[in-house]
């Protein structure tokens, strides 16, 4: 027999309530005490109660929504930010649409936006590699939704979000250099990614002021596949050390580096990029620089309900800051000449100029 589907009526007895405040609960009305809510949410959960969205739908009620147009979720970052947006929109909520481009081309996203847009949501959250032009033309024909970027550049004419490119990159550079190691490759993201750019001529600004240029460098497609066919070539050069643009292109290198029978890193260090929920299970663990996307997700959701709720504007361009994890891929150059107290002592001027910057971050 069929079980017995609970009701807005069964809920309300639970909760002690009416049956309006349970449907002003469940439709985010106002003039609700924080502890009623609790009580009727309570309830919901005690009794598996799930609100049907599409009887609410067909009633004419408003659903509120935000639109997310996402770089490919096989990818690790943006399957990472992805989710952090979806539970963070849904304990506001709000439901998530998501868009994935067919390619990187502009017209491409415009499609996929455009998609969103008849889907009648209330903001945009848009995570594809974007020129700044192309995200004022993707801004503009947006209009007058609150839309969010969150992989253009610095400069951008449009609201953005974004890591310190430049800081993760200056961290993984220091940190080698730190250890002892001079002759750094460098694996880059598609020359088409506006943040693979940044972090590759971060490396190449840092490695300057070092009075050192890259030994070797390649670009990959963020794919651990290409992370892989591109370590070949880096590996022929002899690196003491490979700086790579994101953690998937990273654990190729390590498999190239298992396969050659190069052991990591006695011979080699590898560093990479974004802290991915995998990293510290890679073998070695993975010496990386951290993007916490978890925090990316939030912030950018609770950027667009203030803008949707007229709450004080929040500033347009909004730099997120970056972490050094050091891990076990990461070692002194075995021919460094440096003594362990030496490496010990730049290790922890690392460690200070890293407190600095978050110091200066949180002012």
């Amino acid at each position: 027999m069929k079980p017995k589907s609970i009701t807005l009526y069964d809920v309300a007895r639970h909760a002690g309530v009416s049956y309006q405040t349970v449907s002003r609960v469940i439709n985010r009305a106002e003039h609700v005490s924080e502890r009623t809510r609790e009580k009727v949410e309570q309830a919901m959960t005690q009794l598996h109660y799930v609100p049907n969205r599409l009887a609410q739908q067909l009633a004419g009620k408003a659903q509120r929504t935000l639109g997310l147009v996402t770089a490919d979720l096989s990818l690790h970052a943006p399957s990472q930010i992805a989710a952090a947006v979806k539970r963070r929109a849904t304990l506001a909520g709000y439901n998530v649409v998501m868009s994935m481009p067919e390619d990187g081309s502009q017209a491409a996203c415009e499609a996929a936006v455009a998609g969103l847009l008849a889907q009648r949501v209330d903001a945009l959250l848009i995570n594809v590699p974007l020129e700044d032009e192309a995200a004022r033309e993707i801004a503009a024909r947006s209009q007058p939704l609150p839309v969010l970027f969150l992989d253009v550049g610095h400069g951008a004419p449009v609201p953005s979000m974004v890591f310190d490119a430049a800081q993760g990159a200056q961290l993984g550079i220091a940190h080698l250099l730190a250890l002892g190691h001079r002759r750094i490759a460098c694996l880059a993201g598609p020359q088409e990614s506006v943040s693979a750019r940044l972090r590759h001529q971060g490396w190449r600004d840092a490695l300057h002021e070092a009075g050192l240029t890259p030994c070797v460098e390649a670009h990959g497609d963020w794919s651990a596949a290409s992370g892989y066919h591109h370590a070949h070539a880096i590996l022929a050069a002899r690196p003491d050390a490979v700086v790579v643009a994101n953690d998937q292109m990273a654990l190729g290198v390590l498999h190239a580096c298992a396969e050659q029978q190069i052991p990591v890193p006695d011979a080699i260090s590898i560093v990479g990029y974004d802290d991915t929920a995998d990293s510290a299970w890679f073998t070695p663990a993975l010496t990386t620089v951290r993007q916490d996307f978890r925090v990316l997700g939030e912030k950018s959701v609770e950027w667009l309900l203030a803008r949707l709720h007229a709450a004080p504007l929040a500033e347009n361009a909004i730099t997120l800051p970056v972490s050094l994890i050091p891990r076990h891929t990461s070692g002194p150059r075995r021919d460094s000449g440096l003594t362990p107290q030496q490496i010990a002592a730049r290790l922890t001027q690392l460690a200070q100029q890293v407190a600095d910057l978050d110091r200066a971050n949180d002012m």
